[in-house]
C-alpha cells in the first residue's frame, strides 16, 4: 500500500499540493520571468540577438517548459481521481481539458526550439541577419498565439475544478467558486489577444478575472499542501 492507493487521504492531497505548486513556480519563471528578460516587443532583431547572449536563460525558460509539462500530467491524474467521487464525468472531464492543454504547451515548444536555432549565426547561412530575425519573429509570434489556444482548454478545466472543489463537501466552497469565476479570465485573455485587441474594457476586465484566479489556484495548493481535507464526506456524485 503507497500513498497513491489513498486519493481520499490527508496525505494524498498533500501530494497533489505539492506539484501544483511546482507548476505555479516553474510556470511563472518560464511563462514569465524568461519572456521579460528575453524579449523585445515589437524588435525580433534585438530579441534575437538577447537569446543568443543569454542562451543559458533561454534554455532554462524552455527546460522549467518541459518539467511544467512533466508535472501536469501527474498532477491531473492526481486531481481526477481526488474528485472522481464527487462526479465521475465531470472528474474526467476536467483531466481531459487539462491534458488537451498540455498537448497543445508540448506542440509550442517546437517553435521555441527553431527560434533558438536562429540566434546561431551560423545557422540558415542563406538568410541574412534581417531574414533570421523575422523568422524568429515569426516563430515566437506562433508561440504565443498557442499560449491564446492552450488558455482555452485551461479555462474549462478550472471552471470544471472549481465546481468540483465547491460541491464536494471537503474543500472551501470560496476556492472553487473562485476558480470558477476567475476561469473566464483565461478566456478574456485568449480573446483579447487574438480576436479584439482593441476592446480596452476586454483588457481591464481580465486582468482582474486573472488576479482571481491566480489567487485561488496558488491558495488551493497551499490549503492542499498545509491542511488538506478533512476525512471523506463525499455526497452523493452528480451524474
Amino acid at each position: 500500500m503507497t500513498l497513491f492507493d489513498h486519493p481520499q487521504s490527508r496525505g494524498f492531497a498533500r501530494l497533489t499540493g505539492a506539484f501544483y505548486l511546482t507548476i505555479a513556480v516553474a510556470g511563472a519563471f518560464a511563462i514569465g520571468y524568461v519572456p521579460s528578460q528575453i524579449v523585445v516587443a515589437g524588435d525580433p532583431a534585438a530579441t534575437l540577438v538577447n537569446m543568443a547572449s543569454r542562451q543559458g536563460l533561454y534554455h532554462l525558460g524552455i527546460g522549467a517548459d518541459a518539467l511544467v509539462m512533466l508535472v501536469e500530467i501527474v498532477t491531473l491524474t492526481l486531481l481526477y481521481f481526488m474528485f472522481r467521487p464527487v462526479s465521475a464525468v465531470l472528474s474526467f472531464a476536467a483531466a481531459m481539458a487539462r491534458f488537451a492543454m498540455v498537448g497543445v504547451m508540448a506542440a509550442m515548444l517546437f517553435f521555441h526550439a527553431g527560434a533558438d536555432l536562429l540566434a546561431d549565426p551560423a545557422a540558415l547561412s542563406g538568410f541574412d541577419d534581417e531574414q533570421r530575425a523575422d523568422l524568429a519573429g515569426l516563430l515566437l509570434h506562433i508561440h504565443r498565439s498557442g499560449v491564446w489556444i492552450w488558455q482555452l482548454f485551461f479555462a474549462l478545466h478550472l471552471a470544471l475544478l472549481g465546481w468540483l472543489v465547491a460541491r464536494s463537501g471537503r474543500f472551501p466552497q470560496l476556492l472553487g467558486l473562485g476558480l470558477m469565476i476567475g476561469s473566464t479570465g483565461y478566456l478574456a485573455d485568449s480573446l483579447y489577444g487574438f480576436a479584439f485587441p482593441g476592446a480596452d474594457w476586454l483588457g481591464t476586465l481580465r486582468i482582474g478575472l486573472l488576479a482571481i484566479v491566480t489567487l485561488s489556484e496558488v491558495g488551493f495548493a497551499l490549503w492542499l499542501l498545509i491542511r488538506g481535507p478533512a476525512d471523506p464526506s463525499i455526497r452523493p456524485a452528480l451524474a
